[in-house]
């Protein structure tokens, strides 16, 4: 998979990109991973009240939540299935987060991955919409009033460690690496899946053609991704912000000869 947008702007300091490979096939929804997540990152306590929805506790990805196990409880043919996955942020090839900031507070670093800067952040939430897979939001109550997600444990990278999430992981559902060669094994693991006769394995953002240009954090999945709670068909939607002004532009410079047709033509 290439670059994420900006990444080689590095230069020399440019590293490989690095990502996550999260496979739900033998996720045991054991949480370990929000545990180690919100222990290194220092991220507030969240998902104290029970939800109903099966043993989710956490709902959703936001500002107090960088990683969330789902849980998807499916009606079989003999009988009960769990489907059990650890989401995260994406670090999108083209983030659309990072595209609209204003401030810069959203960067790409050498690694690839995408980071929110606490101290840039002016909290005005244009990423909030920018994210296809409603991953950032606002730490409001009692929080600072910035945006926050996962930074994929950037200050454990820069010292040769892998993040809190995949460290603490006890099957290996959550894989840390090169992302090229986390693309690798994951096709691997889909074509085993395959022969095994599991025949709905499928992986989801592992295509640079998609929406997003393919996610620095991938998936395999048992089920369409919906079931999942996640978008079948994810894009980045300043995809075509530039097509966009250029047509505003045009229109605007036509509503001008328009009008100073008219102007003249009145004058006569």
């Amino acid at each position: 998979m290439k670059a994420g947008d900006g990444q080689t702007t590095y230069g020399l300091q440019i590293q490989p990109r690095m990502g996550f490979f999260t496979d739900t096939s033998i996720c045991i929804g054991c949480k370990a991973c929000e545990v180690a997540c919100k222990e290194w990152n220092l991220v507030p306590e969240d998902g104290l009240e029970w939800t109903g929805h099966s043993y989710d506790n956490t709902g959703a990805l936001d500002a107090n939540t960088w990683r969330h196990v789902a849980f998807v409880e499916q009606q079989v043919d003999d009988g009960l299935r769990w489907l059990m996955s650890s989401d995260v942020c994406k670090h999108c090839t083209h983030a659309g987060c990072l595209d609209v900031c204003p401030t810069g507070a959203i960067t790409r670093t050498e690694f690839g991955t995408v980071v929110i800067q606490d101290d840039v952040c002016n909290g005005c939430g244009y990423c909030v919409t920018a994210c296809p897979f409603g991953v950032i939001s606002k730490r409001e109550i009692g929080g600072d009033g910035g945006m926050h997600k996962c930074t994929l444990c950037y200050d454990r990278l820069e010292d040769g460690l892998e993040p809190a999430c995949a460290k603490a992981c006890p099957t290996k559902s959550i894989q840390f690496g090169p992302v090229d060669e986390l693309l690798a094994r994951a096709e691997g693991r889909v074509e085993e899946l395959h022969e095994a006769g599991v025949g709905d394995a499928r992986l989801y953002l592992a295509d640079e053609t998609d929406g997003v240009g393919g996610g620095g954090a991938f998936f395999l999945l048992l089920d369409r991704p919906e079931v999942y709670g996640l978008p079948p068909d994810p894009v980045d939607p300043t995809r075509h912000l530039g097509e966009a002004w250029g047509a505003a532009l045009a229109a605007g410079a036509a509503l001008v000869a328009g009008a100073l047709v008219a102007f003249l033509g009145g004058r006569r």
